[in-house]
Parts: C-alpha cells; sequence; structure tokens
C-alpha cells in the first residue's frame, strides 16, 4: 500500500498499519506500506514526473524494495529515507522552506514600499549573487493546497512535544496578512486619485493561486474580492483558466477584456501574472493598475508596484 495524500503528521501511516495489523496481518510479510509525498508543480513544464526526484520511507527493508520496483518504472530517481516519519518531515520542510522564504520578502516588499524602493529591483540585483542567494518573489499571498496548510501540520503535531515552531506561524500571519495589505494599497492608489474605494470599479486579474493553471484552492486572490467587496467595491475578474468563482455564495463570471470594459475601471489589479495577457495592451487601456506580481516590469505613471 503506497500512501501520497498530505495529513497530519504521521496519520497515514500510523493508522493505517494499526488497522491492517489488528486483522492479525504482519507488516512486511502480508502486506506492504509505504509513504511517499506528493511532488508536483502545476504549470511547470519544465520538470516532469518521471524527472522529479521520488521520495519514498517505508517500514521494512521489503516494503522499500516494492516501493522502489513500483515507481522505478515511472520515474528516473528513487529517494530511499529511513522511514515514512522521514518522508514526511521532508515534505513539510519543502513546503516550510518556500512558506516562510516567501513570508519573508513578502514582508521586506511591504518595507520597501514605506521606504521608496523598488523591491523587485533589489531582488533582481541579489539574484546576480552566484552562491547563497536563492530569489523569492513577493504576491498578494500563498495559495494552494500545500504551502498555506501543510506547514500548520507540523506545528499542530509539535505541540504535542511542547514545541512552539514559531517561524512557521509568524510565516503564516505573514502571508495571511497580504490580501488586507494589498486592499489598503487599492485604498490609497484610488485616493491618491481623488476616488473612493466605495462604488469604485475594479478589476482583478487572475484568480488562480499560481500562473497558467486553474487551481483556485487558498488562492488569497479570493480573499482580495471578498474584501474589496466588503468596502463596497464593484469588483469583476478575469482568469483565462477560471470561468467562475464563488465568493460567499455569489457567483461571479470572468469577463471579457474589451475597450469598452476598460473605460469604466477605476483600477486593475494584477493577482495572477498569466502568460497569456497582453500587459502592453492592458498598460495602455487602464487608468490604474496595482501590479502585485511586477508583470508590467518597467515603470509607468500608471502603474503602482506592489
Amino acid at each position: 500500500m503506497l500512501l501520497q495524500h498530505n495529513q497530519f503528521y504521521q496519520t497515514d501511516v500510523f493508522s493505517t498499519g494499526l488497522i491492517l495489523e489488528s486483522t492479525g496481518l504482519i507488516i512486511g510479510k502480508d502486506f506492504y506500506l509505504a509513504y511517499s509525498p506528493e511532488r508536483i508543480d502545476p504549470g511547470n513544464k519544465k520538470y516532469t514526473i518521471k524527472e522529479i526526484p521520488k521520495v519514498i520511507g517505508c517500514v521494512t527493508e521489503k516494503c522499500a524494495e516494492i516501493a522502489s520496483a513500483l515507481y522505478g518504472q515511472i520515474i528516473e530517481k528513487i529517494v530511499l529515507v529511513s522511514s515514512p516519519k522521514a518522508a514526511e518531515m521532508t515534505k513539510l520542510l519543502e513546503n516550510i522552506f518556500r512558506n516562510v522564504n516567501i513570508a519573508l520578502v513578502n514582508e521586506l516588499s511591504m518595507l520597501c514600499g514605506r521606504i521608496g524602493i523598488d523591491v523587485w529591483e533589489v531582488i533582481e540585483a541579489a539574484s546576480t549573487k552566484p552562491y547563497g542567494f536563492m530569489p523569492f518573489y513577493p504576491g498578494p499571498g500563498v495559495g494552494g493546497h500545500c504551502i498555506p496548510i501543510n506547514p500548520f501540520y507540523l506545528s499542530w503535531k509539535a505541540k504535542e512535544y511542547g514545541f512552539r515552531t514559531r517561524f512557521i506561524e509568524l510565516a503564516g500571519e505573514v502571508n495571511e496578512n497580504m490580501p488586507y495589505y494589498i486592499v489598503q494599497k487599492i485604498v490609497d492608489v484610488l485616493n491618491n486619485a481623488q476616488k473612493s474605494i466605495k462604488s469604485s470599479n475594479i478589476l482583478v486579474l487572475g484568480v488562480a493561486y499560481k500562473k497558467d493553471i486553474n487551481d483556485v484552492r487558498m488562492s488569497p486572490a479570493l480573499k482580495l474580492i471578498e474584501l474589496l467587496q466588503e468596502k463596497g467595491a464593484n469588483v469583476c475578474y478575469n482568469d483565462p483558466y477560471v470561468p467562475i468563482i464563488n465568493i460567499s455564495g455569489i457567483i461571479l463570471k470572468s469577463v471579457l477584456l474589451k475597450k469598452h470594459l476598460f473605460d469604466k475601471i477605476d483600477c486593475v489589479v494584477i493577482t495572477t501574472d498569466h502568460s497569456s495577457y497582453d500587459y502592453k495592451w492592458i498598460s495602455e487601456n487602464s487608468k490604474l493598475i496595482l501590479d502585485t506580481k511586477n508583470a508590467m516590469k518597467g515603470k509607468s505613471e500608471t502603474v503602482v508596484k506592489l
């Protein structure tokens, strides 16, 4: 039996093993049990399932032999670790690493905004260092099933051992606050144009949690739209991959990007930098743009970056 999906730390393998052994079956003889965390990057065409090394943690050597033989038929590299616990912790470390570093750069982006420094320029310059630095980028928050959720499985489990995972909790706090910060940025951008957010027409570009996919699970764009509606804004959205969304029971449909639509829009908010967007055309036809993904690259009087 091969388990892959994410669950509270140690829950899957531990409970499955106990249930089967309670029937009199012997693990490693009558049945074989392994845990191999899911490793997939939706929308990434560079690394396919075949090319991503597969981490496997098994209960017995025989379990490891069988699991490796099975996965080895479709995956180029198998990485065996000492136990299912180690395999689970590997997955958690990968997610926590991203969550913490995204939170760090999100916090720095807020500081840079207050100081008057372009955080994107700083990241680009820091990325020229050939060692000791890996670029992460700010945005409206984190989404998907893994990064916003999995780290807190470990945080919850750590409390059983009298341990507080402060990095995990702080990273979650920073990233969860980003939609609120973006809303305040929109308020400021509109105020500078002598407009109130109430009754303003706002177009959100992209609701998927990352570019070029249709997955909206835990997408910060959904929270952003909800907050804008609570402020009294008239919000519409476009996403070429997501034709319909549900915001607190209210159904919204993706609008077509036409000139007459942009004539009515007070502020465009770029939350997902889909490759299919014509950013030059969007820039030319927008009164104001809040760009949370640096999709507009260059400087413009109508564009405000995160």
